[in-house]
């Protein structure tokens, strides 16, 4: 049995960190929760209002955030980039072998999901390996406003358009709300 204790720093690494951030576009969220009031909610809400396909994994839901809900992780149909984690420590090794199984690149384990055998068993699968971490809070720390939503960019496209059109308004969709907006010009 080995007694040297887990070494945090090694699944902590800022490098592995961006480049997860900068190559994934499909994360599947384990746990992610319709309760507004859970970090899981906020967290998929803010990944999917910066362009990350979000992919809910969670038995009890049947949608989040306007998608559909997977129970397990090998019921996704889509290719997944990042696997995160919300759930609790023991789960994490038979999350882990999902993602392996499913060829994710990247398993990443929010605050307090540490557990020594599911890293192993990810890192032998060929994943990278992220523990201890907010997937937001690395995203806002790394990435933050380089990753301006898309819908707000093709917005502020379209203002430019109609003014150099010499229209006197333009209409879009709120990126905040998304209810429809009018800007007089």
């Amino acid at each position: 049995m080995n007694t040297n204790p887990l070494d945090l720093m090694h699944y902590q690494n800022s490098v592995t960190i961006q480049k997860i951030l900068h190559n994934a576009k499909t994360i599947a969220i384990v746990g992610l929760s319709s309760n507004v009031l859970r970090a899981s909610h906020f967290v998929g809400f803010y990944l999917k209002r910066h362009g990350y396909n979000i992919v809910p994994v969670n038995p009890r839901e049947s949608e989040v955030l306007g998608e559909k809900s997977y129970k397990s992780l090998s019921e996704v149909p889509i290719p997944v980039d990042v696997v995160n984690v919300f759930r609790a420590p023991p789960t994490l090794p038979g999350i882990a072998k999902e993602a392996v199984r499913i060829q994710a690149s990247s398993l990443w384990c929010q605050f307090g999901v540490v557990h020594e055998q599911g890293a192993h068993i990810a890192e032998e699968g060929g994943l990278s390996v992220i523990m201890d971490r907010c997937i937001k809070i690395e995203h806002a720390r790394y990435i933050g406003w380089d990753s301006i939503p898309i819908r707000l960019l093709r917005f502020v496209a379209d203002c430019s358009k109609m003014v150099r059109k010499n229209t006197n308004s333009v209409s879009a969709t709120n990126h905040f709300s998304e209810s429809p907006i009018l800007i007089e010009l």
